[in-house]
């Protein structure tokens, strides 16, 4: 059975893992979605049988071979499959054989557990977070209106009083009422959207790592940088970007300092790779550029796990919580996401920027670098 070019390309822009077998379970037809899934392509797949490419995976397939023989569809909810290169996927499985020119095929539907349930974590924190931002915003203009009049009222009384050491209060005040001022700033954000521009994403980070590299300077802390050099152009504000990256790395090398780590080589990887078929806030894309910020710091805290990009919440006891929440504004800003995956003895943040159609890149190359195994 044969695809036409309308047919692939309608499959392979849908988040769904769709393959085409034939009664005898190999492979005709694998989307972009499943070759992500089963981390193999659709021309490597081409006529394997299901089972070169499923490992230990009998009682599903015997289950998929007497669908077929009595031509009956059948659904699995949470499957843990396992793919050749030792991936566990947690999946719900639907397969329909049906027949053509006296031919049967099936068509299996793969549905990732983890992809559903990372789509609607990102949902809501973006809703979370949206929310949070703009009670904050409120809070900001009751704070700063009083905090206005107190500097106000210091700065009269200064001009009042000839005693140089009252002075001295006086200025205290101001200074004070300045500090609290840009602290609500830093809470509240910047309004002012993103001015995107094709740039590359690698001289960012080469600019964020010499300060890094600078401000770890005797510190026992190590630097190392896998980039993928096929990377295409991104559309980005640069200076933002610097921003956000530059306090996720902050973030590894506060940790890296704490008196919890129990190593005395602290290491920061900075990897960058091409991810395929990423959906980010229910928008799907191709092709998107992945930074990953790695450290063997002592992991993020169960408890804070899962509101560690809200405002104002932080692992540490002299930590503002305010680094976070500013590099997922700046990265949500762009259309992009940051997910965290922490454990004890490894923290791994992951940025996501899409990556736009105008983007100067070859698609045969980035095809050729990233080929699925």
């Amino acid at each position: 059975m044969n695809l036409n070019t309308d047919h692939k390309l309608l499959l392979d822009n849908v988040t769904t893992g769709i393959v085409l077998l034939n009664g005898e379970l190999r492979f005709l037809y694998v989307n972009a979605s499943a070759e992500a899934l089963l981390e193999i392509s659709d021309q490597k797949a081409h006529f394997l049988f299901i089972g070169d490419v499923l490992k230990n995976a009998e009682e599903d397939i015997g289950e998929m071979q007497t669908a077929i023989a009595k031509n009956s569809s059948l659904t699995k909810l949470r499957a843990e499959l396992h793919t050749i290169h030792s991936k566990k996927l947690i999946v719900d499985y639907t397969i329909n054989p049906f027949e053509k020119n006296g031919e049967t095929n099936a068509l299996l539907e793969l549905n990732s557990i983890e992809q559903s349930q990372k789509i609607t974590r990102e949902v809501s924190l973006n809703s979370a977070y949206t929310t949070t931002r703009e009670l904050v915003r409120g809070l900001a203009h009751e704070v700063k209106n009083p905090l206005g009049g107190i500097r106000g009222a210091a700065q009269l009384l200064a001009q009042e009083i000839s005693d140089n050491e009252l002075k001295d209060y006086t200025q205290v005040i101001i200074e004070e009422a300045d500090r609290l001022r840009n602290l609500v700033d830093r809470l509240v954000g910047s309004r002012k959207p993103p001015e995107l521009k094709e740039i590359n994403i690698h001289e960012v980070l080469e600019r964020v790592r010499n300060l890094i590299t600078a401000e770890s300077l005797g510190k026992g802390i190590k630097l190392h940088c896998d980039y993928d050099p096929s990377l295409p152009t991104v559309l980005a504000d640069s200076e933002k970007m610097i921003q956000a990256l530059l306090n996720l790395l902050r973030n590894s090398l506060q940790a890296l300092t704490s008196p919890e780590i129990d190593h005395q080589l602290g290491e920061i990887i900075l990897r960058t790779r091409i991810s395929r078929n990423i959906t980010i806030a229910s928008k799907f894309y191709k092709l998107a550029v992945a930074i990953e910020i790695i450290d063997n710091g002592p992991g993020i805290p169960q408890e804070i796990s899962e509101t560690i990009f809200y405002p104002m919440i932080s692992g540490r006891p002299d930590g503002s919580g305010l680094g976070l929440p500013i590099s997922h504004g700046i990265v949500t800003q762009h259309g992009g996401m940051i997910e965290c995956d922490g454990k004890p003895g490894e923290t791994k943040f992951t940025v996501t920027i899409p990556i736009q159609r105008n983007s100067k890149f070859s698609t045969s190359k980035v095809h050729q670098v990233n080929e699925l195994k």
